[in-house]
């Protein structure tokens, strides 16, 4: 009994520095501060490239160590996968990270048809009416992540939850909810910077 206590607090500080490391990639890889237009349409004083960070060899193994521990036991779930091209590493890595343990199969829905022929929207390792993890690096409104449920649910697909690296808490939570799904954050971008929620705005720099 010992030795389980010791062991689980040991993966619980593990936990915790991942986390605070992958933070402080997140504000240093990926937070850039300016004026932009995002997917969404709305405009922001701060911009987060999740993909600096998730294609950064650390980055990419915490992502994967931590999303992984949020969903292994999760056992009705096989497959995990988004929206290009966000999604894309992330479900890759977690799928790498799961092969000794609980293999989760990843696949990428694209944006649009591909020009081949093919009508098919969804790609790589999936299988209809299957009970999916829909991953995002970034969520505002969760538009994004909504077009990869509607692909995989014509699909006969099952959505189980949304995860995402940071929540910009922009309206996703609710307007997902009104589809009957949950989201569920790594971070939101209080985590990552002081943040004006009235205006949507970063008030400091990362610095």
């Amino acid at each position: 009994m010992l030795q389980h206590r010791t062991d689980y607090r040991n993966a619980v500080q593990e936990r915790g520095a991942n986390r605070e490391r992958l933070r402080q990639l997140i504000r240093s890889e990926s937070l850039l501060i300016g004026e932009f237009t995002l997917a969404s349409g709305q405009h922001s004083n701060y911009f987060l490239d999740l993909k600096k960070t998730m294609f950064h060899p650390e980055g990419a193994f915490l992502v994967s160590e931590i999303i992984y521990d949020m969903i292994k036991d999760e056992t009705d779930v096989e497959y995990i996968g988004g929206l290009e091209m966000g999604a894309v590493p992330i479900v890759v890595a977690v799928s790498l990270r799961s092969w000794l343990d609980r293999p989760l199969k990843p696949f990428f829905v694209r944006k649009t048809p591909k020009d081949n022929g093919a009508i098919k929207l969804i790609d790589g390792q999936f299988e209809p009416g299957a009970n999916v993890i829909i991953f995002e690096d970034v969520t505002t409104t969760g538009g994004s992540a909504l077009k990869a449920v509607k692909a995989v649910r014509e699909q006969g697909g099952v959505v189980k939850k949304i995860l995402t690296v940071v929540d910009r808490c922009e309206g996703a939570k609710d307007n997902l909810a009104r589809e009957s799904l949950s989201l569920v954050q790594i971070f939101t971008i209080d985590d990552i910077a002081p943040y004006d929620h009235k205006n949507h705005r970063v008030v400091a720099s990362k610095a």
